[in-house]
């Protein structure tokens, strides 16, 4: 028996920021494993407080590819779909071969597959290191999203993807779905790792509701150039109260007339259609007027001096808080600046890793629209909000019901008036008679289970056993 180096790396061809699921191992293999970790990663948002501090974790962020695409002419374009890999297998080279030290095993997030399989293959001969893919998905059915599915480039990354997954020495994934399709048509034994939120996603307390309500309040209830049925009245409100929340004689209490908060994260990519959510919002605003028979012509601000002035209503203002960053933010906000309702507000903001748990926390719904390129993975979004006891509405496709269980934790809609009619199925009668997401929230604490679980269970089995064969 060789020695172990008593070291992992994971590697990540993106920013580690908004990878969770690899900070999440970079913890357990530290904490549950006790290894030396070094992540190679780009940099851009904030890992975790609990990444950055933990002195067993090692950040490497690599040098990006310098030069847009949108900055030059098309006919440059193969070039750079050329250059930028070759770039890009260099610097992976470079920090997996020489600036880090010697792992026992590197374990490496797919997609991107071209060119981190190869890169981190190669590294893992020269340096007699074992080498695992955790799977997230299938890279070339990503690609095949923006180029075409009958595209010589798909078929050739798919032929990579498959070539270099096959090489590992051991492999992880996120359903049993993706799991069957590896088995079957990859020849690839891959173990099911389900994500789970560690244990900072949590349900929130009044105080943290009410703390993250004064930081985010501005953002709410002030919003530059918004007037809406959320900004409507706040700008001369107390000190100790926001759009939530309000303190009396010392004591937090969410205010009856509250908005119901509605939560959704995106990435603002093609995969994920934002235009259901917003005509699902058209839809409630309209359906709500209907029931409570209000005219056309009834004035926004008439409506909203009514709850402003605590006016009971069936069913309640919903603000929706979009979270993400990606290439069709601009667009779709531009969209919403558009809609002029009068029951339900947008807002669209990025927050720290640490802010994040609380808002989906402090939350009452989570709406998902992830559509999965494969449909064989599923969204880690929906994990972290079933951490945080936060009933989830998702898209449904193919393999979504792994983890969204239908009336017992969330519901599943195919269309933006399915989800309508689950809204104002959910919020008739918010907050205190809404029973049909009361039912759901308490199937969300129930049914949640932790990463660090899941973890020791699938995953530091299979990584302990590939560093010991390698050791041999």
């Amino acid at each position: 028996m060789g020695k172990t180096r008593g070291r992992a790396c994971i590697v990540v061809l993106g920013d580690i920021g908004r990878s969770p699921r690899m900070q999440y191992h970079a913890l357990s293999l530290a904490s549950q494993a006790s290894l030396q970790v070094d992540i190679v990663a780009y940099g851009g948002s904030e890992p975790h407080m609990a990444i950055l501090q933990n002195q067993s974790i090692h950040i490497h962020k690599m040098k990006q590819w310098p030069i847009s695409p949108q900055a030059l002419p098309k006919m440059f374009y193969p070039v750079i779909l050329l250059l930028k890999p070759l770039f890009q297998l260099l610097i992976l080279l470079w920090y997996l071969c020489v600036k880090i030290k010697a792992p026992d095993v590197f374990i490496v997030q797919n997609p991107p597959s071209v060119p981190t399989l190869a890169a981190v293959k190669w590294a893992s001969w020269l340096r007699n290191s074992a080498f695992i893919v955790d799977w997230h998905n299938f890279g070339y059915t990503l690609l095949a999203l923006s180029i075409g599915r009958n595209s010589r480039f798909v078929a050739v990354y798919r032929w990579f993807e498959r070539h270099y997954g096959r090489m590992a020495d051991g492999s992880l994934c996120v359903t049993r779905a993706m799991q069957h399709e590896l088995a079957q048509n990859w020849g690839i034994k891959a173990s099911v790792l389900y994500d789970q939120s560690p244990e900072f996603f949590h349900p929130a307390s009044l105080e943290e509701k009410h703390k993250l309500f004064c930081r985010l309040d501005k953002f709410f209830s002030q919003p530059h150039g918004i007037h809406d049925c959320a900004s409507y009245g706040m700008r001369n409100q107390n000190v100790d109260e926001t759009l939530f929340t309000s303190i009396v004689d010392g004591d937090i209490l969410l205010k009856p007339n509250r908005p119901a908060l509605v939560v959704s994260s995106t990435s603002w990519t093609p995969d994920e259609d934002f235009g259901i959510l917003l005509e699902a919002a058209v839809m409630y605003d309209r359906r709500v007027a209907a029931i409570l028979n209000e005219k056309d012509s009834a004035l926004d601000e008439v409506i909203w001096k009514e709850i402003s002035d605590r006016k009971e209503y069936l069913y309640p203002r919903l603000l929706f808080v979009i979270t993400g960053k990606g290439p069709e933010k601009e667009k779709y906000e531009e969209k919403i600046r558009r809609l002029h309702l009068k029951r339900v507000a947008f807002r669209t903001m990025w927050l720290s890793a640490e802010d994040y748990p609380l808002l989906l926390g402090s939350a009452d719904l989570g709406v998902c629209l992830h559509t999965s390129s494969s449909g064989l993975d599923l969204p880690m979004k929906v994990v972290d909000m079933f951490g945080c006891g936060l009933p989830v509405c998702a898209v449904a496709y193919s393999c979504i019901e792994e983890l969204v269980k239908v009336e017992k934790n969330g519901l599943l809609f195919s269309s933006s008036s399915e989800l309508a009619n689950e809204l104002l199925r959910l919020f008739k009668g918010f907050p205190d008679e809404c029973d049909a997401l009361k039912l759901l929230r308490n199937g969300a604490v129930e049914m949640n289970s932790r990463w660090a679980t899941e973890w020791e269970e699938h995953a530091k089995p299979l990584i302990l056993e590939v560093i010991s064969k390698n050791s041999k």
